[in-house]
């Protein structure tokens, strides 16, 4: 399997706003993408760097191919290790449930609801990953989780 990780926020940033509608380019943001045979499946795009925290926005083609257990590491390591930040924070609407499942099988844990703020009038739901608590996502004892491989 040719799998190769991806840097360049030109690259991913553009793929990860078609799954993730309204994500605008920011100062400071940062990205993590996985190649397969040379196309972008997955990005993670990190923003809003503030020292404690940041906020992670994840972008991928359907199904779990993507979700090696490099590419998961990485997307952590990289906020936690290299950022150092305490917390890392996403929001997702109440209505894309795949995405709710995902965020909580890898441990990620609801922390506050915005009533109605979504755009289809839904709620939007807050969820955080402690730095103490994402190794279990690494080690594959998360809720679940399963790998393409086992990188």
């Amino acid at each position: 399997m040719s799998c190769v990780l991806e840097y360049n926020l030109d690259q991913v940033l553009p793929f990860v706003q078609r799954f993730v509608h309204g994500l605008p380019r920011a100062d400071g943001m940062k990205a993590i993408g996985l190649r397969r045979y040379g196309r972008l499946v997955a990005g993670v795009i990190y923003e809003g760097f503030n020292g404690h925290n940041v906020w992670m926005h994840v972008g991928a083609e359907p199904g779990g191919r993507w979700l090696t257990r490099t590419y998961l590491k990485a997307c952590f390591v990289y906020p936690f290790m290299v950022g150092g930040v305490e917390r890392v924070s996403g929001y997702v609407n109440a209505s894309n449930e795949k995405s709710v499942r995902f965020l909580e099988h890898l441990g990620f844990e609801r922390e506050a609801t915005l009533a109605g703020a979504a755009p289809d009038g839904r709620d939007v739901f807050i969820y955080v990953m402690w730095r103490a608590d994402w190794s279990r996502a690494l080690e594959g004892r998360a809720k679940g989780v399963k790998h393409a491989d086992s990188e």
